[in-house]
């Protein structure tokens, strides 16, 4: 049972904290401008109307969009925009889902305290409002994690699959076609999500008047990707100057191949190491044992 001392504090905080959110909403808001030109530009515009149907009854999303318009702007932190834009995650629902997370945060301690004192084990009203706030900040930064590591796997992917991608150019190229025509047959191979990512930028070029090789930089730019800048250099070569690309393109992807390799093998060594950890540690325990009874003889006769 509560007693009155910590009721009052229930109820002032609780008044408090309604009188900092109605100043809160009536504060003027101060929009972030890099995000305002972000979404107004076109190619936030076309990335949105290809996402329309499946965010419509998406509740996340709804819940970002109303963040959007009720939060101040330096309430959300720095956005992960180049891991949000190769996932292909709309920044509303990103937002949305740092206010269920944090929503969540807040509901775990009271529940957790509402648990012990179901069984007798009353706490300090401060302890469950100080482990709510800090429940609360620690899950509004757990997407911006979950989306970093889950574009860090994505660009992995994206590179193995870059790699076939560029051979498979390079073979266009060696049999006659011309460098739109190569990049396009070559991204009509496959059917994985890189392929098809490529494919869409390469469509957009032919109406939208940029060349293929500006539309893969300005992707790769945008999505963090420097080994597609790269690309799109050599394709630029072989499209304004008439260079012979087809050697450079097999060397870059050999080149690609091998350090993703290397990179493999860095992460298996690692893994390995380890592992050795416990085998030493189980070691020590091991030769510990066996020879604990020996060193009590020895100091009992002593």
């Amino acid at each position: 049972m509560l007693t009155g001392m910590q009721l009052a504090i229930t109820a002032g905080a609780l008044l408090g904290l309604g009188v900092v959110f109605l100043l809160w909403r009536l504060a003027p808001a101060d929009p972030d401008l890099g995000q305002a030109l972000e979404r107004l530009s076109p190619r936030a515009t076309t990335g949105d109307s290809g996402e329309a149907s499946t965010t419509a009854t998406d509740s996340r999303a709804r819940l970002g969009r109303w963040g959007m318009k009720t939060l101040p702007a330096g309430t959300w932190g720095k956005a992960p925009v180049k891991e949000l834009a190769l996932l292909r995650i709309p920044l509303s629902r990103f937002y949305g889902e740092k206010i269920l997370f944090a929503l969540l945060g807040l509901t775990i301690p009271p529940l957790f305290g509402l648990m012990l004192a179901t069984i007798g084990l009353g706490l300090p009203i401060i302890l469950p409002v100080g482990a709510s706030l800090a429940c609360a900040v620690a899950f509004f930064f757990l997407p911006d994690y979950n989306a970093r590591d889950d574009a860090k796997k994505a660009r992995v992917e994206f590179n193995w699959a870059l790699g076939a991608y560029i051979e498979l150019v390079a073979l266009e190229r060696n049999s006659g076609s011309g460098p739109r025509q190569a990049m396009e047959l070559a991204a009509d191979v496959g059917d994985s999500w890189v392929f098809r990512r490529l494919g869409e930028e390469l469509a957009r070029t032919r109406w939208s008047g940029v060349t293929p090789w500006e539309a893969l930089h300005s992707l790769g730019d945008q999505l963090g990707l420097p080994e597609l800048d790269d690309f799109a250099d050599i394709m630029r070569l072989s499209g304004e100057e008439g260079a012979q690309i087809y050697t450079s393109l097999r060397a870059r992807s050999a080149g690609m191949r091998a350090a993703m390799l290397n990179a493999e093998k860095a992460k298996a060594n690692e893994s390995s190491e380890r592992m050795s950890i416990p085998m030493s540690a189980l070691g020590v325990i091991f030769l510990a044992i066996l020879v604990a009874p020996s060193l009590l003889r020895l100091v009992e006769g002593s």
